[in-house]
């Protein structure tokens, strides 16, 4: 590659969160995830236009994983296209893609167990219907090791992490190390201050792979994770930044981990406290965060740890390797 392909941030507002696309200006443009249903019309396009291109010649729409504020604008984006751009998945979370329901059953499979809302599946019914432009059936589904090739001699590289999601993945422009990771360098957790992730162990795996095998040189988040501080990382980091909040990352599952094992170990009694069955991990933790906004990071780690049978594991496989 004779010079390093050009990426631009593309940011739209939702709610108390900061939603990050990533415009890749290769000879067969790509957007790495797509916000939610206005996000492509009203934040994608004028920022664009604004660099002299058009959201008509995108050509790839490349997908980190299927939550709703990754994907909710997928549909919208293909549409403006002229449906000529490829959708790109992991075959893991491509229902979360195909299928509003899916959302729904995630909720009420996981966090919707501990937050008490009798409203929460209707409400979590109502979002998708609200921020996720169209159900659509992607053009690929990948599982990690895929090249795609975005013309001329720009390729790009699939790597899978799963952990905050079974179909997490990172796409890493090859020859340059840039890569795009949506939300699974979890840091400390975004705006609700706590890192969240439905496999813990899968977490760890894919956090090593990504700082040992991919070793990026400019890290692109989708959300301004967090540092121990409470200090935000902004969304495209430089290989140290890189290096750091991956470390960060591991650090911070370790610690949660502790807490969720001890927990678990001592019972799950039920409480008045917003954090039941989980209170003594927040104590622990020192969590102080209301656990009943979505994306409710707090209740679908906790759940993680407890149907993984995470707190009776070999201590072995936390230790990092040699």
């Amino acid at each position: 590659m004779a010079h390093d392909v050009a990426v631009h941030p593309l940011f739209s507002p939702w709610g108390r969160f900061g939603l990050y696309s990533f415009y890749v200006d290769a000879p067969e443009p790509a957007i790495v995830d797509t916000g939610i249903a206005g996000s492509p019309a009203e934040g994608m396009a004028p920022a664009l236009e604004a660099i002299g291109r058009r959201i008509e010649d995108v050509r790839w729409i490349l997908l980190t994983h299927g939550h709703i504020d990754h994907v909710g604008g997928a549909h919208a984006l293909w549409e403006l296209t002229g449906r000529g751009a490829q959708v790109v998945i992991h075959e893991a979370d491509a229902p979360m893609l195909r299928s509003r329901r899916a959302h729904v059953d995630e909720y009420r499979a996981g966090r919707g167990r501990y937050l008490r809302d009798p409203e929460g599946e209707a409400r979590v019914a109502a979002a998708t219907e609200a921020v996720i432009s169209g159900e659509l059936e992607p053009t690929r589904l990948v599982k990690g090791g895929e090249t795609l090739s975005l013309g001329g001699d720009v390729t790009v590289s699939v790597h899978a992490l799963p952990g905050h999601t079974p179909g997490s993945v990172a796409y890493a422009i090859d020859g340059q190390r840039s890569v795009f990771v949506g939300d699974a360098v979890q840091v400390h957790g975004a705006a609700n201050g706590f890192p969240g992730y439905t496999d813990p162990s899968a977490y760890r795996a894919a956090l090593r792979h990504l700082r040992d095998e991919v070793r990026p040189r400019r890290l692109y988040l989708g959300h301004p994770y967090r540092r121990a501080d409470g200090t935000p990382y902004g969304v495209e980091l430089d290989e140290a930044q890189a290096r750091e909040a991956i470390d960060q990352s591991l650090a911070a599952e370790d610690r949660v981990a502790a807490a969720a094992c001890r927990c678990l170990d001592a019972g799950l009694p039920h409480t008045d406290s917003p954090y039941s069955p989980f209170t003594g991990a927040a104590e622990e933790l020192g969590y102080t965060g209301d656990p009943t906004l979505e994306p409710s990071p707090f209740f679908t780690s906790m759940h993680a740890y407890r149907t993984r049978g995470e707190h009776v594991r070999d201590k072995s496989t936390r230790a990092e390797p040699a």
